[in-house]
């Protein structure tokens, strides 16, 4: 369905000396410097997958999701989407795909939500037969109902949200982007969000590319990912991979009996721990310890631990993804220099 080779985006950046002179200079002789955003990615997506795509900021997420939906063009490489070229065919192309930007909306402010949808009827030329049976399959996935005759701005925004949602889904795209859906979003309106794009995948097979911070909603929806950083790949492959590869990092969390007893642990002397394989938390009652297993197995931990101090509890949780990542952007960080 998606098939990315090699894409390339350079931009012109002028060199601005200071002051009125460097302004008439960068004005009449400019110093140009050429900055690559993107360089070389190459991933592909088979029908029906919903891929995680993430990378910190600056990584160069946005500038990909903009040369996929054809708002940019690829200084160079290959982007085919449906076998179509997202900026040579864009007329038929942006009839098959749906954007949802999460801090933008497509919606028209002072229409009321049901009006606005017909209008984007009209835009898409869809039959009406269609129409109807396909705003029965939204109304019942984002459970608009409630506020489908409210203008759009007096939406909350989770309203907003699951009406910009419906409104990319309402010409039934072969492919839908959405970048950050769940941004600012209260933990129910997300989790909602999320069963909503869940039942639209597995309804329609819709392929879905999905930008987020929230390593939550990656978790619950997607089984692979493609992380960038410095506009080049740097993980392409399912969220158990990574985890095998990167994650071993645990947490080790317990409740003291006596607040004096955290004096007795030294877990980076007794296992030689680096800087970057221990973080340990607590406020002196609830404590947290974040290790790396592959040089103090868990087993090894507890038994230290337990050995040194009593608790009332203890548990021991495996690497979140955020951990994990965070552990992978060090790693290429380090690589690189």
């Amino acid at each position: 369905m998606i098939h990315v080779e090699n894409l390339r985006k350079e931009f012109k950046k002028v060199n601005k000396e200071p002051g009125l002179k460097g302004s008439f200079k960068a004005l009449f002789k400019p110093d140009y410097e050429i900055v690559t955003a993107v360089d070389g990615i190459s991933f592909d997506v088979p029908k029906g997958e919903i891929l995680g795509f993430i990378g910190p900021n600056g990584a160069g997420k946005s500038t990909v999701i903009k040369m996929l939906t054809g708002i940019l063009t690829p200084t160079s490489g290959e982007c085919i989407i449906n076998d179509r070229n997202p900026t040579k065919n864009r007329k038929q192309y942006v009839k098959e795909i749906g954007v949802v930007f999460g801090q933008r909306t497509q919606l028209w402010w002072d229409l009321p939500l049901r009006e606005t949808y017909a209008v984007l009827k009209e835009i898409y030329e869809i039959e009406e037969s269609e129409y109807k049976k396909r705003m029965a399959f939204l109304n019942e996935v984002l459970e608009l109902d409630g506020f489908i005759s409210s203008p759009v701005r007096t939406l909350s925004l989770g309203q907003r949200m699951r009406a910009d949602i419906a409104a990319s889904m309402l010409h039934n795209p072969k492919v839908l982007f959405l970048d950050e859906p769940t941004i600012g979003l209260d933990v129910v309106v997300k989790d909602n969000i999320r069963k909503a794009i869940g039942k639209i995948n597995a309804e329609d097979q819709t392929t879905v590319i999905l930008t987020t911070h929230d390593l939550a909603d990656i978790e619950l929806l997607s089984k692979r990912i493609v992380m960038i950083d410095k506009g080049k790949n740097v993980f392409d492959g399912k969220i158990s991979e990574l985890k095998s590869k990167y994650g071993q990092m645990r947490e080790l969390v317990f409740v003291l009996e006596k607040t004096e007893d955290l004096k007795k642990l030294d877990y980076k002397a007794h296992f030689k721990f680096r800087d970057d394989d221990l973080h340990v938390e607590n406020d002196g009652v609830f404590v947290k310890a974040r290790f790396n297993s592959s040089i103090a197995p868990v087993a090894d931990m507890l038994s230290y631990t337990l050995s040194k101090i009593t608790v009332k509890d203890i548990s021991v949780k495996d690497a979140d993804i955020e951990e994990i990542i965070r552990r992978l952007y060090k790693q290429e960080v380090d690589v690189n220099e």
